[in-house]
């Protein structure tokens, strides 16, 4: 009797990405793979170019060169809502709430996509199992929300689209540590219960790599290193340039990030 070894199913594939910022280059000969239940994060440093990656695949940017393929179909050339369509959400860096509506108005933009109205009721409740500190503000309006809140209506929201992907751009900005370590934990919740892929992008290297199972590491533009998230943790240069550990605590920090995967 054979063994089936396959991988699991590549969703997002993206082979020679390159973005413009009017005259300058931003994404150069960018190419990587996002496999199907992965939690898959991108590091590096301001303007090392991951945000303009994931504007590009969400379709908010249009690629100057290269292919964007999800489940094996061209998307580098639809428009934003059409990718939706495709399966990819964007939660964008900020967040980028409606702060004039109600949380459960913000919630359901969320489904304007979908056509299966019956069952959005249900996957509201859904979104505030996850969140239930939105539940009890569901009628307040969404700019008075904590920094914290706002990030979980921003992924609450994009969960109403019914994502096979989700993009999430700097989760962890302007959140305390204690703030940054919950909406991690739900993220993972997410991958694993929902069974949505997530493709995030952090300069925070010690939750990200704690959360994710594969990452790659940006600089000016270009993909410079990519690995399991536990080799990446363990590797010299990661720990002395994204998780500010010396040489010396390179052995300690191996045992760090084998304790940050407790939530795992």
């Amino acid at each position: 009797m054979s063994i089936d070894s396959k991988e699991p199913k590549v969703v997002l594939q993206i082979d020679n990405l390159e973005s413009y910022y009017g005259p300058i280059q931003a994404i150069r000969g960018v190419s990587l793979k996002v496999h199907e239940g992965q939690i898959v994060t991108v590091l590096g440093a301001n303007g090392a170019g991951k945000t303009t990656l994931l504007k590009t695949i969400s379709g908010v940017m249009d690629p100057e060169k290269g292919t964007i393929k999800m489940d094996g179909t061209d998307i580098q050339s639809l428009e934003p809502d059409a990718i939706v369509r495709q399966g990819i959400v964007h939660v964008p860096e900020g967040r980028e709430i409606f702060p004039l509506m109600t949380v459960a108005e913000n919630i359901a933009m969320g489904a304007y996509t979908r056509k299966d109205r019956s069952k959005i009721g249900e996957d509201e409740e859904m979104v505030y199992s996850y969140f239930p500190i939105l539940k009890d503000r569901r009628a307040q309006r969404a700019g008075t929300l904590s920094g914290g809140q706002q990030q979980m209506l921003a992924i609450g929201r994009g969960l109403m689209s019914h994502p096979k992907l989700m993009l999430l751009d700097e989760p962890s900005l302007g959140l305390s540590p204690l703030l940054t370590q919950e909406i991690f934990e739900i993220i993972v919740r997410l991958n694993k219960e929902q069974k949505v892929t997530m493709m995030l992008v952090e300069q925070n290297a010690k939750v990200a790599l704690g959360a994710a199972d594969y990452g790659y590491v940006m600089e000016l533009g270009r993909i410079v290193m990519n690995d399991s998230a536990e080799v990446l943790a363990a590797s010299k240069d990661i720990q002395e340039f994204y998780l500010g550990v010396s040489q010396d605590e390179n052995q300690r920090g191996q045992r760090r990030w084998k304790q940050r995967k407790t939530w795992r």
